[in-house]
């Protein structure tokens, strides 16, 4: 393990990245072990989902007497649930303020993510966003919201009234843009009405490797039917290296949409930008380096955002270097020959996009269902 003078992961932020951890629990709150991460690991930063939650609060008894409370003050499992989830969220945002108040609101933000049924309802999304922000109280908070078309609106509008928004689920090079956008018409108009815009953060969340897993799988099964040793090498070795040149890609747009007139002109009423976020880092393929997704991305203005093992991982040997700008011309070339190999990259971006909506409605369905459970449980007879 590599000492703390050493520590790989402590590197990043000297190429302009912050580490921001995706994980969050009331145990590790309690236990101090959040407040360790931020000196240890330089976390700076989190974000959570309703998998997250669903892991953190299902069959964990140090929410029994919250749970119990609630119960007693005649609350809904809904009015629980909320209860539970925005005690751990204010105390994170707590816990991180020193980082936001040294990094003048650049970093210390912790993410909620709004119901995930939510994510193709503009107004219920925006109605639940203008909610969490202001029952929690906390400058460093972002709300998460799907970006769908119509969640898109909803992140415009958000920005607009002041409030921090993450984009989640976005796959394609074209949701990110849309997304930059949507970020930059919602500065426009809060502008347009006198409003201040210097105090707002985004992040734009750009998921890696399940893009990786979908596309391999495709890659094998049409190298199992190749009818010659070159086409099936051509496939393999396209394997592990559309997420990252996805990225890389996608981070290419965001220079230039932040050179662009309109950009420059919010920039100098001191708008922030915003960063890059890269999500799904933890490699799914054993086969590949457990942290592919951090040395290849390593750059400015981004943020990465990893499980507690990747974070661990990076600690011992992460390889740092600003490389989210090498090999560019290569990640177009290889986006580019796709439809030659057989894959249909805008179709896969949309599979996930419905997946990885489904992937949040399930655990928070799953949640709610062990709450009532729960529920049942701990009420007097």
């Amino acid at each position: 393990m590599a000492t703390t003078a050493d520590n790989p992961i402590l590197h990043l932020k000297d190429y302009g990245q912050s580490v921001w951890m995706d994980n969050l629990s009331r145990d590790i709150l309690q236990s101090g072990e959040l407040a360790q991460l931020i000196d240890s690991r330089d976390v700076h930063g989190i974000t959570s989902n309703p998998a997250i939650f669903e892991k953190a609060i299902a069959g964990n008894a140090v929410y029994d007497a919250d749970i119990e409370a609630g119960i007693r003050a005649g609350k809904s499992v809904e009015e629980i649930y909320e209860s539970l989830v925005f005690d751990d969220i204010r105390n994170a945002c707590d816990v991180l303020m020193p980082i936001y108040q040294a990094s003048s609101g650049v970093d210390g933000y912790v993410s909620l993510e709004v119901p995930p049924n939510l994510a193709h309802d503009t107004d219920t999304t925006l109605q639940e966003a203008r909610r969490y922000f202001n029952t929690l109280q906390r400058p460093n908070l972002m709300i998460k919201i799907p970006g769908t078309p119509e969640g898109l609106l909803a992140v415009e509008a958000a920005i607009s009234e002041g409030i921090n928004v993450n984009v989640t689920l976005l796959f394609s090079v074209q949701s990110y843009i849309d997304t930059a956008w949507a970020y930059i018409r919602g500065l426009e108009a809060r502008a347009a009405k006198g409003q201040d815009v210097r105090n707002l953060a985004s992040v734009a969340s750009f998921f890696l490797s399940r893009i990786d897993s979908k596309v391999d799988d495709r890659l094998d099964a049409l190298a199992a039917e190749a009818d010659n040793s070159d086409r099936t090498a051509q496939l393999q070795a396209a394997k592990g290296k559309v997420a990252i040149a996805n990225a890389k890609v996608a981070y290419q747009e965001y220079k230039q949409i932040i050179e662009s007139d309109r950009w420059q002109a919010l920039a100098a009423k001191g708008a922030r930008v915003q960063r890059l976020l890269w999500a799904s880092t933890s490699t799914k393929n054993p086969d590949y380096s457990d942290v592919m997704y951090v040395d290849e991305l390593i750059g400015p203005d981004t943020v990465n955002t990893l499980p507690p093992n990747t974070i661990e991982a990076c600690a011992d040997h992460c390889d740092v270097a600003n490389r989210i700008e090498t090999d560019v011309e290569a990640a177009q070339q290889l986006l580019a020959a796709l439809p030659d190999l057989g894959i249909d990259l805008d179709q896969v971006m949309d599979e996930l996009l419905d997946e990885g909506i489904d992937k949040f409605i399930q655990p928070f369905d799953k949640l709610m269902d062990s709450l009532v459970t729960k529920v049942k449980q701990l009420s007097p007879a």
